[in-house]
């Protein structure tokens, strides 16, 4: 691969008889975007996860009886090669991570609450060490019947697991205990806001979430001594004069930490907003439409871009990023991806 290219990976809804993880490639002059390869044998990989030495990619498959997959990288050409699989004891496995020192991945089950730990061994398999299970429900009747687990990761000391529970109104905090997943606190959500992603400032001071039901950011202090959360704000996900339609998606800050994107995928949108250096509050800019519909999932790549996984209209879009205001401007190039739903660059 050229110097002016750099690879990135796609998760998608296809089917386990299809190709539903691509290597792709951005061309870091103009941002234009091709398919390198694609794999098969996993159903509806809606999310990605790859480790620090880029030799391993991690991966959930969102189906009824859910999934974990863990593939070795080739350094050349990006190939996956299958390591293992384990199941999650849960259904719709929706997000994967890796905790900092890269021993353990962790999963959420959206639709049965459950979420799982496993220790990676020295040749990248799997060894399930924890299984919680979230119970009770919230105000939204539809929506909020139990538990929803939709993110888990870890905050930047490595000492907590989180993870934003839709269906409770939680964003729940464990240790990691020896692979066990133990409950240390619990920060309460606006009743009805279903918090979905997440994402800590590069300085550890301040974290922000994304809140699916009631389409809203939210702005936090993080006491990472204390592990807990202290809201600061609270704005809209949606432009001005946008119909809510509970369908904010993902959220992302630029690695200068000055500037925060939202998607929304009932207003097929990105937010921008500007982050206050002092104090970590957000200022709304502009929003810009991701050029096609349902944004589930973008990456902010570092180097100027922003890819917008259009899940409905099968297109990874490309923006770049205006490095003094952080606004977004169309490349002009989409990718042709069947129902993309998460995107993972790739550094070397």
């Amino acid at each position: 691969m050229s110097d002016n290219k750099r690879w990135f990976y796609a998760g998608t809804y296809a089917g386990a008889d299809e190709e539903g993880i691509f290597l792709c490639a951005l061309d870091m002059d103009n941002g234009s975007m091709e398919i390198v390869r694609g794999t098969d044998g996993i159903a509806n990989a809606s999310f990605l996860a790859l480790d620090a030495a880029k030799d391993r990619l991690y991966a959930v498959s969102e189906t009824e009886e859910g999934q974990v997959y863990a593939y070795a990288v080739d350094g050349e050409t990006g190939e996956l090669q299958l390591l293992d699989r384990k199941p999650t004891h849960g259904s719709a496995p929706c997000y994967i991570a890796l905790t900092r020192d890269g021993s353990h991945v962790l999963a959420a089950n959206y639709s049965s609450g459950h979420v799982n730990a496993y220790r990676i061994e020295g040749d990248g398999k799997l060894a399930e060490t924890s299984l919680v299970r979230h119970s009770g429900s919230s105000v939204n009747k539809e929506r909020q019947e139990g538990a929803h687990p939709h993110s888990v990761f870890q905050d930047p000391t490595g000492t907590y697991a989180l993870v934003c529970d839709l269906g409770l109104d939680e964003i729940v905090f464990y240790r990691l205990d020896g692979g066990k997943l133990q409950e240390h606190n619990r920060v309460k959500i606006a009743p009805g806001a279903g918090p979905r992603h997440f994402e800590f400032h590069p300085s550890g001071k301040w974290a922000y979430g994304i809140n699916e039901l009631d389409d809203t950011v939210n702005v936090y202090a993080f006491d990472a001594e204390a592990g807990n959360l202290e809201l600061l704000q609270t704005l809209s996900a949606l432009p001005e004069g946008a119909a809510t339609g509970s369908s904010s998606a993902d959220i992302h800050i630029s690695p200068c930490g000055l500037f925060l994107y939202a998607s929304n995928r009932s207003d097929d949108s990105i937010g921008l907003y500007r982050v206050d250096p002092f104090t970590g509050l957000l200022k709304a800019v502009e929003w810009i439409s991701t050029g096609g519909r349902t944004p589930r999932n973008f990456a902010v790549v570092k180097g100027g871009y922003v890819l917008a996984a259009n899940q409905n209209s099968d297109s990874v879009v490309s923006f770049r990023i205006d490095k003094e205001s952080g606004r977004l401007t169309p490349t002009g190039h989409t990718l042709s991806l069947p129902k993309p739903v998460c995107v993972v660059p790739v550094y070397k």
